[in-house]
């Protein structure tokens, strides 16, 4: 008997738990995946901006408790996106931690409409957020929210 293949869901959240292990900042490995009609259209990790050195090179730029030295890994998804010409209105993301605030912005305002997350991180606001924007969020880890 043949085994069973994984739904698209968790075949996009494992790819994106495989992108986060290009991460450059030691202090939390996010990864990003963004899809549309089960097609890949772009994917990002967390990691310093192109051409300058990497938090594990280089260490943290702290501020109020966040490494700003690097870019979320969905805003690098969008900007992969961007910088190829990808269009990505009317798509979702895969993300392994939940976007910051910022990041969850930037991504409705871009056109993802859904955004499947496996650890929620930090700021509830993106659940007021999302309902407020008729964004999807939807949860696919295993501990409690």
């Amino acid at each position: 008997m043949a085994e069973q293949r994984i739904d698209w869901h968790d075949y996009f959240m494992n790819i994106a738990e495989q992108v986060a292990t290009r991460s450059t900042c030691d202090r939390k490995h996010v990864g990003a995946v963004i899809v549309r009609d089960r097609t890949i259209l772009s994917t990002g990790y967390n990691g310093s901006l192109r051409g300058t050195p990497h938090c594990d090179d280089a260490g943290h730029d702290m501020d109020h408790g966040h490494c700003v030295r690097t870019v979320h890994a969905e805003a690098n998804a969008v900007a992969q996106a961007a910088k190829n010409g990808v269009q990505i209105d009317n798509s979702e993301i895969y993300v392994t931690a939940s976007p910051c605030l910022n990041c969850f912005k930037l991504a409705a305002n871009c056109g993802i409409h859904t955004v499947y997350y496996k650890e929620f991180y930090r700021d509830e606001r993106i659940k007021t957020y999302a309902a407020e924007a008729g964004v999807e969020l939807v949860y696919m880890g295993e501990e409690k929210v």
